[in-house]
């Protein structure tokens, strides 16, 4: 079965994987079972896989597939929204950990990381924190998660949507010098009041509609319909963002591009990406030494073009890994 098919490579196996502190990690995997090793990071945080498709991104002839439900969403448990405790642990040093348990788990020495959005930030940070693990990292939809770009996803895009913005911004409920971010992040974690979280994931759930809203491949209505997975997806959104990612100062990914400097990175991006400008990937670029930049002029938060670059530059990794 070639990537380019349109059918949907079968699972080779999956199951849940007793993670140390107790949660459990959804994983499966699918293609071929001795191929390179390719990671699929989701977005969000808090996305989940959400099906299949990611698998049409690779070889199912050369690749071993590897799709993950991080910590807290889809089929991993507990669900953020069943234990809200278990928010303090949820970080994005603890998803690194989870994800060398996992690479341990399958008993693979080095694999390629590629992800898309909030995943794109995932891989970079696991690659500046093991670069030794690391084939190769392509990305999509490139972000740092830093205070800048949730800032500007946040609060500075309103610019261009400002009644969406102002009834967004009212919505939240915050306090006197609380961003609109920590705002959402406080009112979802709090175990209190479960009718007010149900009205903060509606409202975040609307802003996520309303930003993507100029992508090229963008259709009307909520996000999430599942209120399930949008108070999930919400909940931890809301409590990466509020905490730039746990990224920040020497943490940052633009702080520890030096760590990269052996790596080949693919920084895969729409031009029209409204959400997260191309500046994000163009300062990474100018830091990575053995990166390349491909900018999609007609796309925006992903797109066919940027899934078919993703397959391109996976491709040729997994081409010059197994030495053909």
């Amino acid at each position: 079965m070639s990537f380019r098919d349109d059918a949907v490579p079968p699972l080779l196996d999956s199951g849940h994987l007793a993670l140390s502190d107790g949660a459990s990690l959804y994983w499966e995997t699918s293609g071929r079972a001795d191929g390179v090793p390719v990671l699929w990071l989701h977005g969000g945080p808090g996305s989940g896989l959400r099906g299949e498709r990611y698998r049409r991104k690779f070889d199912a002839d050369r690749n071993l597939i590897i799709g993950v439900d991080q910590r807290g969403c889809g089929r991993s448990v507990p669900l953020v929204t069943d234990e809200l405790s278990s928010l303090a642990g949820n970080t994005t040093e603890r998803l690194i950990a989870d994800l060398e348990e996992l690479r341990a788990f399958l008993g693979l020495e080095r694999w390629i990381i590629t992800g898309g959005s909030w995943g794109s930030t995932l891989a970079l940070a696991y690659a500046a924190e093991h670069p030794e693990r690391v084939i190769g990292v392509v990305v999509g939809a490139v972000t740092t998660t830093s205070r800048d770009e949730v800032d500007w996803i946040t609060e500075g895009v309103g610019r261009i949507f400002p009644e969406a913005w102002a009834s967004f911004e009212a919505a939240s409920g915050r306090r006197e010098g609380e961003r609109v971010v920590e705002a959402y992040a406080r009112r979802l974690a709090d175990p209190a009041d479960a009718a007010d979280r149900g009205r903060a994931a509606a409202d975040w759930d609307a802003w996520e509609s309303t930003h993507v809203s100029l992508d090229p491949a963008w259709t009307p209505g909520p996000m999430h319909h599942d209120p399930v997975e949008r108070a999930v997806f919400s909940t931890l959104v809301t409590h990466y963002w509020a905490n730039d990612g746990f990224l920040s100062g020497d943490r940052a990914i633009l702080a520890r591009t030096d760590r990269l400097a052996d790596v080949p990175v693919v920084l895969i991006h729409g031009r029209r990406d409204v959400s997260g400008p191309a500046v994000t990937p163009w300062r990474l670029h100018q830091r990575l030494p053995r990166s390349e930049l491909h900018v999609v002029e007609n796309e925006g938060h992903g797109g066919p073009g940027q899934t078919e670059l993703i397959r391109e530059a996976v491709a040729g990794l997994t081409a010059t890994t197994a030495g053909t």
